[in-house]
């Protein structure tokens, strides 16, 4: 009768388990989906905000015009056809495209070094990017590409940062938590220096580069097109599409190093594929819109509230929200001084900083030691 008792209640707590799995399954299809509908919303609505406003109408007929000819007789300005096809909508995809890479990176990296405080600025790939820019607008030295020197010069630069804290984790043994965070930081701060030294060294007549370097390491989607937007694309979509597949292994990475093993995971080989990854993801983002911060440190702590830690959950919920929140934050830096522009990492930064206290004072220790 023991027994019995053992096996109904084992059998019944996998009944449970199963419940709240489908619970929570059920929870985040409900919200990707409403997230999608919002994304969709907000884009729109995106698309037609700035100097001059157009009606959502409007807008969503010039788009449907140019994805499938309807409706087909245009009844807008050759203004307005402009205004929304070739400058803004590119924008706001590309801000989609940055908002949701930089989330979902965020939340690997969580799990990857066990620290809610990590960000893709942890892995030295922002400055890495900022430094190439840096090198490249101010004397020429970088990728000679024609019109996608700077994107390409970024990247590398930031592939260049990765690759480094890669070595640098790897010095005195296998890759762990504290070396990705103390090379992360080591190599941040050293490229921080450099590109200090380079607007510092540049010519005194050159304003308008050092004006444009600026603006680059504080973020900005000017420089959003047509022909930049595939790359972009097909490496965003691809970093969320194998961290989604990972969920699992991140789950495991986020518990710890004896979880992995006992799975039959190497945590240290893990973690080299994941910071590749997310280095490529990472560094395409930020080679075509610059320095964005605290958007991989926000996002994920708000996708981990809808829809729980499992990361097959939270690494799309979090692409969602990175997605609309940098769309929301783009269209408040084009118009909340207008005519002049606004650099989108200043309207990020006013949301990550109090968020950021907020977590500083949930989480700080009981005693001091």
């Amino acid at each position: 009768m023991t027994a019995d008792r053992v096996a109904s209640t084992d059998q019944a707590e996998r009944r449970e388990d199963d419940l709240d799995a489908a619970r929570h399954r059920r929870r985040a299809a409900g919200w990707m989906i409403g997230l999608s509908v919002s994304l969709l919303v907000v884009m729109t609505l995106a698309v037609g905000i700035g100097p001059v406003v157009i009606g959502p109408a409007e807008v969503a007929d010039i788009i449907l015009h140019h994805l499938f000819g309807w409706p087909r007789q245009s009844t807008w300005p050759s203004s307005d056809n402009a205004i929304v096809w070739q400058i803004r909508t590119p924008r706001v995809i590309l801000g989609a495209l940055v908002g949701g890479g930089l989330a979902a990176a965020g939340a690997a990296l969580q799990a990857m070094v066990r620290n809610m405080l990590a960000e893709p600025y942890l892995l030295g790939v922002t400055s890495g990017a900022s430094s190439g820019a840096a090198a490249l607008i101010l004397f020429g030295v970088g990728v000679s590409a024609g019109i996608y020197s700077l994107t390409l010069t970024a990247f590398a630069g930031a592939l260049a940062a990765s690759v480094a804290v890669f070595f640098l984790a790897r010095i005195g043994g296998r890759v762990t938590s504290v070396r990705l965070l103390l090379g992360g930081v080591a190599v941040g701060y050293a490229l921080s220096a450099l590109t200090s030294f380079l607007l510092f060294a540049a010519p005194a007549s050159d304003q308008a580069g050092t004006q444009a370097v600026l603006f680059f390491l504080l973020g900005s989607l000017t420089r959003a097109a047509w022909s930049s937007l595939w790359a972009v694309t097909i490496v965003v979509i691809a970093m969320l599409a194998l961290l989604t597949l990972w969920g699992r292994r991140l789950d495991a990475l986020a518990i710890g190093d004896d979880t992995c093993r006992t799975l039959g995971i190497s945590p240290t080989r893990l973690r080299a594929q994941l910071l590749v990854i997310v280095a490529l993801g990472v560094g395409a983002a930020v080679a075509v819109s610059g320095g964005i911060g605290f958007v991989g440190l926000v996002v994920p702590h708000f996708a981990r509230r809808l829809v729980g830690s499992g990361h097959r959950r939270v690494i799309p919920v979090a692409g969602l929200i990175g997605a609309i929140f940098l769309v929301v934050a783009d269209a408040i830096a084009r118009i909340v001084i207008e005519p002049t522009e606004l650099p989108i990492g200043i309207v990020t930064a006013f949301v990550g900083v109090p968020f950021l206290l907020t977590l500083v004072r949930h989480f700080q220790p009981a005693t001091d030691s």
